[in-house]
């Protein structure tokens, strides 16, 4: 009951935030069509005046022009302000309705990650990982490319060490409860309406040699011609030049100003709609330089962004400030006038690029840095949803060296474990549950290893819960390596790598049978194990292509090698035999099941994990209820 007192508080904060935020709006909305009826009146006040008066002197116009035009400026300046407020209020709604929805498991909103689906990933396509109605859908609030394939990345290749873990566990502590920041920067970040520039792009923009300022000559030539322009000028002025010969070199340096054009609009056309992006960076960078920051992971995210000569909001926004300046280009009348007057085009290209030539090496880092702290609110807003989850122990695997084996331990056949290989692993949990299933529905079961080798294996009836067993134990595994809270009351583990079997499937393009595309996925288990790699291993149903007899011969070698190999894993099976391996490895290995139980001609399932093997099979009796007949 606390736990759903907890969830409606949370439910009660975004709809709070959610209506504040429409009271505002409206608000805001009603200011919007009233400074727009003033300006609208002070337009025709000012054009009115001006044709009634127009017998007048100029000084009377230009006082109405004054007295109309510059309050009608002022308010259109405000007015731009007011439709920032307004779009930056409807996100702000738009993310509170959607993350009441999330609450009640409805994620569709949320990118799903559809492009990172690989299936022949170690465990991210077993796992659903990607996917629609995926843990990344389910997890994932970034705004920005960086932030959205950083997320990705720590999913793809979870962290293996107990240091590392805990620095993100620290930082996601930090920031869950920091609702306000996390908001502010994943509204500031989705305000952006154009196309999101690549992380990769942007930095090889940064990278990209200089054109102009790599040549002297052009470095001088606005100098020189701006130069020419104020003694022309000043010759002029004192009589000594006429005007028309003056225009008339005016209109040669327009026209050789022409020969750049070329080149700077050809590098506006590749990065000019790319770069327009810098001005959310720069809003997002700003609001990260604020924010408070006690954590080691957080503290080394402001160290990235915290530059010894300026901020790096500060450097962006004036990259963001250089590209808009260069934009007014396409103003052909001041784009003449400018040309001819200061060479205007090619002194504004080499400005951007000395700002690249100055700031390159950084840019990586700011870019890191936006997408690291995109990346940790997600996990962070994860947290938040869920207060009763909890931050698992993480504990080393302790190594065996050389050191402590004798020379008969040191000469491995190609079956043994190696000699790096880690002496100790852990992993236990209570009540753990699938974070996507319904909490209200979700059966929770445990889980218990303390040693090194040791297996689970789990038989069970059809649809008894031996799939999602496996799912719930890789997608908590994976949750507690990332640095993410855990759905479970307690849960200690082990770092490793974690790799999975559930689904392999055929490939008609490489002509690879189901049989065959399994057999290779427990030839990398078998090949990363005798590397010395950690590993942890969930399989489903192994060696389902072939018969049965087969089948348990190779299930039976294939867990012997496991076991010669130090691992440690969890196996579902049909195959009730497997459960006599406990015989050969008493203590090593540990036989669970989830039963279905016919009670009064009905099947019904408890979901819970249960010791020893499976005594019940559905597939008769269901066939019979379908009306498939069975011989008996």
């Amino acid at each position: 009951m606390e736990q759903i007192n907890t969830i409606d508080k949370i439910s009660a904060v975004y709809r709070n935030t959610a209506e504040e935020a429409r009271q505002e709006l409206n608000k805001v909305q009603q200011k919007i069509y009233r400074i727009g009826s003033l300006r609208l009146l002070l337009f025709v006040a000012g054009v009115v005046g001006i044709i009634y008066f127009w017998s007048e002197s100029w000084g009377i116009l230009a006082c109405i022009a004054l007295i109309t035009l510059l309050p009608f400026l002022f308010l259109m300046k405000y007015h731009n302000r007011l439709f920032h407020r307004k779009d930056y209020l409807e996100k702000k709604m738009e993310i509170n309705e959607q993350e009441l929805a999330a609450l009640d498991y409805d994620t569709s909103s949320f990118d799903d990650g559809e492009a990172y689906i690989d299936p022949t990933h170690l465990y991210t396509y077993d796992l659903d990982v990607f996917g629609p109605h995926s843990l990344f859908q389910y997890i994932n609030r970034t705004c920005t490319q960086p932030g959205k394939h950083r997320l990705a990345h720590w999913l793809g290749k979870h962290l293996e060490r107990k240091e590392e873990i805990i620095r993100r566990q620290e930082a996601v502590s930090e920031l869950a409860p920091e609702l306000k920041f996390r908001q502010r920067f994943r509204i500031l970040g989705l305000l952006y309406k154009g196309k999101a520039a690549d992380e990769t792009e942007l930095c090889q923009w940064a990278e990209s040699p200089s054109i102009f300022r790599s040549r002297k000559l052009l470095r001088l030539l606005p100098v020189l011609v701006t130069g020419a322009n104020l003694i022309c000028l000043a010759l002029v002025m004192a009589g000594i030049l006429s005007a028309s010969i003056y225009g008339i070199i005016w209109t040669c340096f327009v026209i050789a100003g022409f020969g750049f054009t070329g080149k700077v609009t050809k590098m506006q056309a590749i990065y000019g709609k790319k770069l327009q992006i810098l001005s959310t960076y720069a809003a997002l960078l700003h609001l990260m330089e604020k924010q408070p920051a006690q954590a080691t992971l957080l503290k080394e995210i402001k160290q990235q962004i915290d530059g010894e000569k300026r901020k790096a909001s500060h450097s962006i926004s004036r990259l963001n400030k250089l590209m808009d300046e260069l934009d007014q280009r396409n103003n052909v009348f001041m784009y003449v006038i400018l040309n001819g007057l200061f060479f205007w085009e090619l002194r504004q290209i080499m400005r951007i690029e000395a700002w690249k030539e100055q700031y390159a090496a950084e840019l990586p880092g700011w870019l890191d840095a936006i997408g690291q702290m995109d990346a940790l609110n997600s996990l962070a807003t994860f947290a938040y949803n869920h207060p009763d989850y909890i931050y698992p122990k993480i504990v080393q695997a302790e190594r065996k060296g050389k050191g402590n084996l004798n020379k008969e331990e040191e000469s491995n056949s190609e079956t043994e474990a190696p000699i790096n290989a880690p002496s100790s692993f852990r992993l236990r949990a209570e009540a753990l549950g699938h974070p996507l299933m319904n909490r209200d529905r979700c059966v929770r079961n445990d889980i218990d290893m303390v040693k090194r080798p040791f297996f689970i294996i789990v038989t069970g009836a059809n649809m008894a819960g031996k799939s999602t067993y496996l799912r719930t134990v890789g997608i908590n595994y994976l949750l507690a390596c990332i640095g993410a809270p855990v759905c479970a009351r307690q849960m200690e583990i082990c770092p490793a790598r974690l790799i999975t079997s559930l689904r392999t499937s055929d490939s008609l393009n490489d002509n690879e049978s189901y049989f065959f595309a399994e057999l290779k996925r427990l030839k990398l288990i078998i090949d990363k194990l005798q590397a010395g790699e950690e590993l942890f291993i969930i399989l489903d149903e192994i060696l389902k292509g072939t018969n049965s007899m087969d089948k348990q011969k190779g299930s039976f070698s294939l867990i012997k090698q496991f076991m010669t190999l130090q691992a440690n894993g969890i196996i579902a099976t049909h195959d009730l035999l497997l459960g006599t391996l406990i015989d050969l490895f008493p203590d090593d290995i540990r036989n669970y099941r989830f039963e279905a139980d016919i009670t009064d001609n009905e099947l019904t399932f408890s979901y819970r994990l249960r010791p020893g093997i499976a005594q019940n099979m559905n597939a008769c009796f269901l066939m019979k209820k379908m009306g498939i007949a069975v011989a008996n």
